[in-house]
């Protein structure tokens, strides 16, 4: 069983803050100054536990009423299971909860399909950020 909630502990945002690294920094060479911010300190972390262990994450930083989503990352093994989506809404009810009236995120190219699933629209112009091509996206609560 897949249990999806906020990270518990530090070790949990520990976990998390290493998948994190392996997905972006290992897997798609994002420089590490890149993927660790200040937003790390203060934002909500969700995590994907199974067996014990963070198989995947997300983060959520509240501005205004806005959530902005980010850093979801699910570990190699664990794709193609339908966590990444059980993770924005965990997401959108957290931000529902705050107060929020929108969902914003800088989706990657390749992950519109699963964003535009749970009813995101995209807006603006594709830019690059860490030489990831990527498009803003938006969701009204």
């Amino acid at each position: 069983m897949i249990e999806v909630r906020p990270a518990r502990d530090a070790d949990e945002v520990r976990a998390a803050l290493a998948l994190r690294l392996e997905v972006f920094v290992v897997e798609q060479n994002v420089p590490v100054d890149e993927e660790v911010d200040e937003h790390d300190e203060t934002a909500l972390h969700l995590v994907a536990v199974e067996d014990g262990r963070v198989i995947a994450t997300a983060r959520v930083v509240m501005e205004g009423d806005t959530a902005k989503l980010g850093r979801v990352a699910v570990a190699r093994h664990a794709r193609r299971r339908g966590i990444a989506g059980r993770l924005i809404a965990a997401s959108e009810a957290h931000a529902r909860a705050h107060g929020a009236t929108r969902v914003a995120l800088a989706a990657q190219t390749g992950a519109l399909p699963l964003y535009e699933k749970a009813g995101y629209i995209a807006y603006g112009e594709r830019f690059m950020d860490a030489d990831l091509e990527h498009l803003m996206m938006e969701k009204r609560l």
